[in-house]
């Protein structure tokens, strides 16, 4: 059971030092290397409570916080997550804005803690199409922990995974322009120092990819639930993961 949550987004307060590591799950089998999580369902979480959309957004945020959290209890090596995609633009613009401004917020209140806890935070995406706050703020968070050898938060903001491949191809093509091998387009990717992810989770209700990581989920066991993200914890991380160990992973093989 996850310990009391203080100071969290809801509430306003001071953040608490979560990311202090208590004792991972069972090893009788090894845990995935890389989980790529697409964040869904917080509009509707929202709306279903009667409260605006980016109250379901900040509630949002508060889930991620917990879910890297027991990443770093459980010695992840990698998580990503689908934070805003190319599409997502087509929102409300007070809803977009609110959006952007989540970056800062987390990063002000979380930055010393994840510093301690040795995380690395990775941005995917077109870095040039935030706005300059948002911008400013990664670009400061990808910088102070670029050293840090622990878990590895890779952001997918500003990210659409057939625009992440036709940026690829120009750059495969730039680089080798005679020949070239799967490793070297996939070098070529924003995820060009990640291991493709082995789990692939996404709350919300709804059973498709969504544009995200078209090329990296090949061969990735993919898990669907109703949850909404805001509802998703430490406890359905654990689950899906134990579920996914109980799997027979052949990728091509007997």
């Amino acid at each position: 059971m996850l310990p009391p949550q203080r100071g969290n987004y809801a509430t306003g307060g001071r953040p608490d030092m979560f990311w202090r590591k208590t004792s991972p799950i069972s090893t009788t089998s090894p845990l995935p290397t890389h989980i790529a999580i697409i964040m869904d369902g917080n509009g509707r979480w929202a709306e279903r409570r009667g409260l605006p959309r980016t109250a379901g957004h900040r509630a949002g945020l508060e889930s991620a916080r917990r879910i890297i959290k027991e990443a770093v209890r459980l010695e992840l090596k990698y998580l990503t997550l689908y934070t805003f995609s190319t599409e997502n633009w087509k929102r409300p613009a007070e809803e977009v804005e609110y959006i952007m401004s989540l970056p800062a917020e987390f990063w002000r209140k979380e930055r010393a803690a994840l510093v301690e806890a040795n995380v690395r935070l990775k941005v995917l995406g077109d870095l040039n199409g935030l706005p300059p706050e948002t911008r400013h703020v990664v670009d400061e968070a990808v910088a102070t922990t670029h050293n840090a050898r622990g878990l590895t938060v890779s952001l997918a903001l500003n990210y659409g995974g057939r625009a992440e491949i036709v940026r690829a191809a120009r750059l495969f093509a730039e680089r080798y322009a005679a020949a070239g091998s799967e490793n070297d387009f996939a070098a070529c990717l924003y995820t060009e120092d990640l291991p493709d992810p082995e789990l692939f989770i996404r709350p919300g209700g709804e059973k498709r990819i969504s544009n995200f990581l078209l090329w990296q989920l090949a061969y990735t066991e993919l898990f669907f639930m109703d949850k909404p993200w805001p509802d998703f914890d430490g406890s359905d991380l654990v689950r899906v993961i134990e579920e996914y160990r109980g799997r027979s992973v052949r990728r091509g093989g007997l």
